[in-house]
């Protein structure tokens, strides 16, 4: 039995927070019924065609839902959620600011008549405060969190390569509707959760606001090199690779002059005595480990590095994780049926191993409008009415 077989999830939701959250509560069993709009739905749905002639965001974040198409803007819509609230444990939204309240979705609203139900809304900066109405994407959230301002090389600020905000905050909402659903076992009655896109990633900017306390400098951009310890980073090879490779302490920096570039006398020199003054020299230091490199193969230079057991890996690339041995070794891989056929999905990360993970099919979509009408009492004639209105 998957843990949260029983719990039903309602999901206002479209891009990314929202739906990462809502996958992984699937993942362990939960009925998520996704409401869409009529015509394309999720506008994610149309972000690319990568994945087999489906967009590769919306395939990794809606497997294992039921999608339901409604319009909002009718009272008719409005009314079949309510109808869903009734049988639901969990309502997440992650529209735009004021969206669910206009739409008498707010946990205020709903709690006298729903008090059991657990209300989690996501937005770019929280429910109140001066910027509670500003728009918020990933992007302009890396921006406000600062972490735009430490990210990438001296000449250019860089984003994270996925949509870091997205995730973090479709992480918290995650693990704050699983606390709130054992806090209801003990109370009986549900809550409301606020997720802020700005807090969530403020959070993960705790080291670099930290190392900024009390106006200090802030950690250099160093593009893919730490911005405070050194060696490491990415280090040219001769074959044309990369390596990367990370020195944690001074044992391991004296393992590497012996081992790795074999010239023990490095250890005493003044210029890399100490975590500081190497990342201080550490131009002079690169260019010491890059002529050791230059002559050597990723394969040999790993080799030694692992016999000194000095930490380091590929830089790969996305195939290469496709492919990646370690992956293959533990399983990891599954096939999630789509109306394109089968797709790889990655199995959910730390899954227990007395029960499956669940890995439903990607809906197309109002694949399930019909079916969950049916089950709400609406009649074949009633479910017609509504597609000849154009709520479904």
């Amino acid at each position: 039995m998957r843990p949260l077989e029983g719990i039903t999830v309602v999901a206002l939701e479209h891009v990314i927070a929202g739906p990462f959250c809502t996958r992984q509560l699937a993942d362990l069993g939960a009925r998520v019924i996704k409401i869409e709009r009529p015509g394309g739905g999720d506008p994610t749905r149309a972000y690319d065609d990568r994945v087999s002639g489906l967009a590769s965001h919306f395939v990794w974040t809606n497997r294992s839902k039921e999608s339901i198409t409604l319009d909002l803007k009718q009272p008719e819509g409005i009314e079949v959620v309510r109808k869903l609230l009734e049988r639901a444990d969990v309502l997440l939204q992650n529209l735009a600011p004021g969206a669910s309240e206009r739409m008498g979705f707010s946990y205020e609203q709903l709690k006298e008549r729903y008090p059991k139900l657990i209300v989690c809304d996501i937005s770019g900066y929280g429910s109140n405060g001066p910027y509670r109405d500003k728009k918020a994407y990933d992007l302009l959230i890396q921006a406000e969190s600062g972490l735009l301002s430490v990210t990438g090389s001296d000449d250019e600020p860089a984003k994270a390569g996925c949509s870091i905000v997205d995730i973090s905050a479709g992480m918290y909402a995650f693990s704050n509707i699983l606390a709130a659903i054992i806090r209801r076992q003990k109370t009986g009655t549900g809550c409301r959760i606020d997720i802020s896109m700005l807090e969530t990633m403020t959070e993960w900017m705790s080291f670099p606001l930290y190392y900024a306390y009390q106006e200090a400098e802030p950690p250099a951009r160093t593009g893919a090199s730490h911005a405070t310890i050194y060696p490491y980073g990415p280090f040219p090879i001769g074959d044309g690779n990369t390596v990367m490779l990370g020195l944690q302490n001074e044992r391991e920096w004296a393992i590497f002059c012996d081992q790795v570039l074999q010239q023990p006398e490095l250890r005493d020199d003044v210029r890399f005595s100490s975590n500081t003054r190497r990342s201080e020299s550490r131009s002079a230091l690169h260019s010491i480990i890059e002529e050791v490199f230059s002559d050597m193969t990723l394969t040999t230079v790993t080799e030694r590095l692992d016999a000194a057991r000095i930490g380091n890996a590929s830089m790969n690339s996305m195939k290469q994780v496709w492919d990646h041995a370690q992956l293959a070794a533990r399983d990891r891989w599954r096939f999630v049926r789509s109306s394109n056929g089968p797709v790889k999905a990655m199995l959910p990360p730390g899954a227990p191993e007395d029960f499956s993970p669940r890995m439903d099919p990607i809906p197309d979509p109002g694949e399930h409008s019909k079916r969950i009408l049916s089950e709400l009492g609406y009649s074949d004639e009633d479910i017609k009415e509504l597609e000849s209105s154009r709520v479904i």
